[in-house]
């Protein structure tokens, strides 16, 4: 089965292939970014951006929506923290969410399946901290400021190993089951 993953981020593209590929499912990458809706409910922003890709294609595909949810910060940016981390980057994200005792944080991804009949959605979430500085590689946005719970080290820190834990590989793994049993039944 091909599947279609609309992202024009490499990083998450890569990341999407290691973790769904299997020899029933194969991923294939769809480069363009979709203009998305602004909005703090994850889910309506990835149900917005399969249906616009689905439009744009008319094959299976996936989409996927990941952000922070700071918990002593009503549970923002959430669906912004792109728009967010864009705008104050590494360090001062990290500075003003540790320092103002806002810490506590849970990373959260949102896979939204189309196949043209249903849209269906899937969610993983990883409880954690943002830590001040930023460790590690800076070039997948806030992966050098998130430290799952119970781990020594941020995303970052962790390179491909972060692919064993995410919040996007138990998103992922709820979609791969539910496509897989699809296939058997």
């Amino acid at each position: 089965m091909e599947i279609y993953f609309l992202s024009s981020n490499e990083y998450k593209i890569k990341e999407v292939k290691d973790i769904l590929e299997s020899t029933k499912i194969k991923v294939m990458p769809y480069n363009k970014k979709i203009n998305e809706i602004q909005s703090d409910n994850m889910v309506e922003i990835a149900k917005d951006k399969v249906i616009k890709g689905f439009k744009e294609i008319g094959r299976r595909i996936i989409v996927e929506q990941t952000g922070l949810l700071i918990n002593d910060f009503g549970n923002l940016p959430g669906g912004v923290t792109q728009v967010c981390w864009e705008s104050v980057k590494a360090d001062k994200f990290s500075e003003f969410f540790s320092k103002n005792g806002m810490a506590s944080a849970t990373a959260k991804t949102v896979v939204a399946y189309c196949d043209g009949k249903s849209i269906l959605t899937f969610e993983g979430e990883l409880d954690g901290n943002i830590v001040y500085p930023p460790l590690g590689d800076r070039a997948f946005q806030w992966d050098c400021v998130f430290k799952p719970k119970g781990y020594d080290y941020t995303f970052a820190e962790m390179g491909e190993k972060k692919n064993d834990i995410s919040m996007r590989k138990i998103a992922l793994n709820k979609l791969k089951d539910r496509l897989e049993k699809n296939l058997y039944d």
